[in-house]
């Protein structure tokens, strides 16, 4: 008993490497193995790259906008009317500004989810499933060993971009504290020109914290989804069949192919008989075939099921138990007849063709 149960524990316990379709259900189900770090840091460069090429056409187009602000808003009279066409073009004025780096912002996050797990489309993964709100299972993966991971890579990531913005505040700060003697303009882009400094080196910091993430990822998700010995038999006997369907099935095949056969015995030239045991149904055209064809073969009762459909049809029948023999053994359904037993064939298709007064 105890033996049967250390038995049953081993071939549970999941040490096997997942299969080829295990990987494919679980991307089905959108379990992939993803880095959000390495798209979090890519939209960031990408982000902050787009800033420093358009950053002279955002301020110019900032400070047209506050102009006409100061310079036309302040002089119109509130009404509901007049507020309405503000904010319409303050809304408008910030879409001209914020939907290009939106647009850079998807298009590298969409480009960062195809580098790690190329076209998915998983809807089974936003379904909803009552083990999501289960509070046990929530605390659970508070407390789990994965959540411990995630906790520290945090506290590692917030402890060197604090350190690296530090350090770029420091070094600039001379810069820093004349800004109260430079113009508007001067000191817009000076504050715009340290803030994508800044933010581009926080992204490639975390592109190069995003490596290693990407790796534990990858080998968390070669665990999640590890197969016991028994997972793999079951999947191993799903995929093959179920031996009763496989042998129905197989019958039906061999019913089906029995069924065609029958239905050739009523074209044929010739059955040769043992004249018992042995039945084979011979078909010449010698407009079309290079020799007689085998189109039914039987031993037993389909030997007799072929006799009976000759019977019936008119088919002549020859007895010969050698060449019946020779027939069934060498012979297959839908070939032509041994070479071998070219002569036997022939003497016996032209007594056939005597009887019919057709002899070619």
């Amino acid at each position: 008993m105890k033996l049967r149960m250390e038995l049953q524990f081993f071939s549970q316990e999941k040490t096997e490497k997942a299969t080829p379709k295990k990987r494919q259900d679980s991307r089905k189900k959108g379990q992939v193995a993803k880095s959000n770090d390495v798209n979090t840091a890519l939209i960031l460069l990408a982000v902050f790259l787009f800033l420093f090429l358009y950053a002279g056409i955002l301020g110019d187009h900032i400070l047209n906008m506050m102009g006409h602000i100061f310079s036309e808003y302040l002089r119109w009279e509130i009404t509901s009317f007049t507020l309405t066409v503000i904010l319409e073009e303050l809304v408008m004025e910030t879409a001209i500004v914020l939907l290009p780096i939106m647009l850079v912002a998807m298009v590298a996050g969409t480009a960062a989810s195809m580098m790690q797990v190329g076209i998915l489309f998983a809807p089974e993964a936003i379904k909803f499933k009552a083990s999501k709100i289960n509070p046990i299972q929530g605390f659970k993966r508070i407390f789990s060993a994965r959540a411990l991971v995630e906790l520290l890579k945090s506290l590692l990531k917030i402890s060197l971009v604090g350190i690296l913005v530090f350090s770029v505040i420091w070094f600039n700060l001379d810069s820093l504290l004349l800004l109260s003697h430079k113009n508007i303009e001067a000191g817009f882009f000076e504050i715009a020109q340290l803030t994508g400094l800044i933010g581009s080196g926080v992204a490639v910091l975390l592109l190069f914290l995003s490596i290693p993430d990407y790796i534990y990822q990858k080998y968390d998700h070669e665990k999640q989804i590890r197969m016991s010995k028994q997972d793999v038999k079951d999947e191993h006997k799903k995929m093959e069949g179920d031996p009763r369907i496989k042998s129905k099935r197989r019958q039906k095949q061999m019913d089906m192919a029995m069924q065609r056969m029958m239905q050739e015995v009523p074209k044929a030239d010739v059955v040769i008989t043992n004249p018992t045991h042995y039945a084979i149904a011979l078909k010449y055209e010698e407009d079309k075939m290079e020799a007689p064809v085998i189109v039914a073969k039987g031993v037993d009762f389909m030997a007799m099921r072929i006799r009976m459909a000759a019977e019936k049809n008119e088919v002549a029948m020859v007895e010969n138990k050698p060449l019946a023999r020779s027939l069934y053994s060498h012979g297959n359904i839908g070939d032509h007849v041994p070479e071998d037993l070219f002569k036997a064939v022939a003497e016996v298709l032209a007594y056939v063709y005597q009887l019919k007064n057709k002899l070619p």
